[in-house]
């Protein structure tokens, strides 16, 4: 009998390898946007393999019944079966933050949960670490992915704009240092039970301060932070429990996260810090920050018949999508009036900034619902030295991105922040509801720029108009 538990651990821990192969495999098929949906794929079978594996292994010893299991497997996936056909894809920024959050709550619970069962051996000193620091930071993910949700949702009570208040880096310090000081304890003591419901408590409440803080430019920063939030906390569950498919995981999951974080914050030209605790997107009076005297001259308005005269006329024309075209819900109507584009012989090329949207990647993902061949998604640096050649940027519900102020106003809380040479095309025409401020709180100097004309009106709608103005003529 000890000889198969053995057998039977060995052949779990290959499974467990196979998955890791698969894991890897898959990630590293999600950097090219034409094999990302096959690196889903292959990374969802891995983790059905581990999962798999874990039931037989655990349910061999008799230690939890299947039908516990099974409750829990239809409750998760007919939940997720709902959000999936229920969530539009341009929610797709709060599905990703509340996901996050999930997976913080869930190895938070997990290691809890492990820790006070009485049938468990005795826990070590490196045990009571790992719960000490999933329970840190499984609920700073879970509280501060629901504030994140959110403020991507637009929900009143967490607004987008930063929330700061005097003596909030110290009350974030301090809760801090009571987490970890509890982690100390239980690690020292072992037995200090005691410590975790405190733990839990200034967790949570730090995830708040944390995130609460951050202003709405700064949520693409932010969901990737807490996904590798989400995956150090899987991983450290994976630590209390010695599943070393979950630390393999987590510590993938955590990795990428940290990564791509790093890779945000250099696109905006801006530290992690600064992020966190720089407060962007507080209403600010000086000049130099947005205020009104900080842009001198006219906003040119453009009809649908001046536009579409510009466009037929332009051998390039480069589609610049930004948030409000995700919100309009105007990615088919933009694939087909570039499809229409093609049809006369304009060539046509998407421009993705690398913060555009409210997550990572967001209008790769719209634009590719919306069938747009791969190889016109263009990144910012493919795309800006192409700019010169365009005939027309077309930009649509993109705002700082497009700012020029970036590389000159160095008061300006955009300044450095690499961005898209829309106006160095010959015509630009911005699709836009109103004048108003982006993310940032400042006004973008490009649409008071000679060759800048506005299109004031709803995304998708003057998208619509355009295509049909184009095929009368």
């Amino acid at each position: 009998m000890l000889s198969f538990a053995l057998d039977k651990a060995t052949l779990v821990n290959y499974v467990y390898l196979l998955a890791a192969v698969l894991f890897i495999y898959g990630l590293k098929m999600l950097s090219s946007i034409k094999s990302a949906p096959r690196g889903n794929l292959v990374s969802a079978t891995g983790m059905l393999l581990a999962a798999i594996a874990t039931l037989l292994l655990v349910t061999g010893g008799e230690l939890i019944s299947f039908v516990w299991i099974i409750i829990a497997l239809l409750i998760g996936s007919v939940s997720g079966l709902v959000l999936a056909l229920k969530v539009p894809i341009t929610s797709m920024p709060q599905m990703v933050g509340l996901l996050n959050g999930f997976g913080g709550i869930a190895s938070l619970l997990v290691a809890c949960g492990d820790y006070t069962d009485p049938f468990n051996p005795v826990f070590g000193w490196h045990d009571e670490l790992a719960v000490g620091l999933t329970v840190l930071i499984g609920g700073v993910t879970f509280t501060g992915s629901l504030v994140a949700f959110g403020k991507l949702q637009g929900l009143k009570i967490t607004p987008g704009r930063p929330i700061q208040f005097a003596g909030q880096k110290v009350a974030i310090g301090l809760l801090l240092s009571l987490s970890l000081a509890m982690t100390l304890v239980l690690t020292v003591e072992g037995d200090a039970s005691w410590t975790i419901p405190i733990n839990i408590a200034s967790a949570l409440l730090l995830g708040v301060l944390l995130v609460i803080g951050i202003g709405g430019a700064d949520m693409p920063v932010v969901i990737s932070l807490l996904n590798s939030y989400s995956g150090l906390a899987a991983a450290m569950a994976g630590f209390v429990l010695t599943n070393y498919a979950l630390i393999i995981t987590g510590s993938l999951v955590g990795a990428s996260g940290i990564i791509l974080t790093n890779i945000m914050c250099k696109a905006m030209n801006r530290s992690l810090v600064n992020v966190l605790f720089g407060g962007v997107g507080l209403p600010v009076s000086t000049a130099g920050q947005g205020g009104d005297s900080s842009v001198k001259g006219t906003a040119r308005e453009l009809t649908v018949e001046d536009v579409s005269i510009q466009l037929e006329a332009a051998g390039l024309v480069i589609i610049v999508p930004g948030y409000g075209m995700a919100v309009a819900q105007a990615q088919h109507a933009v694939a087909e009036l570039a499809q229409h584009l093609q049809n006369l012989g304009i060539a046509v090329k998407y421009a993705i900034h690398p913060v555009a949207g409210r997550m990572p990647g967001h209008m790769n993902v719209l634009l590719a619902e919306a069938n747009v061949p791969y190889e016109q998604l263009c990144d910012l640096e493919t795309i800006n030295p192409e700019f010169e050649q365009a005939g027309v940027a077309l930009v649509i519900g993109a705002n700082d991105v497009t700012n020029p102020a970036a590389r000159h106003a160095a008061d300006s809380p955009i300044y450095g922040m690499p961005i898209l040479d829309v106006d160095k095309a010959g015509s630009v025409v911005v699709i836009k509801r109103s004048l108003n401020p982006g993310f940032a709180g400042i006004e973008n100097e490009l649409y008071f720029q000679p060759n800048c004309g506005m299109l004031f009106g709803d995304g998708k709608a003057m998208v619509v108009a355009l295509t049909a103005e184009l095929k009368e003529t």
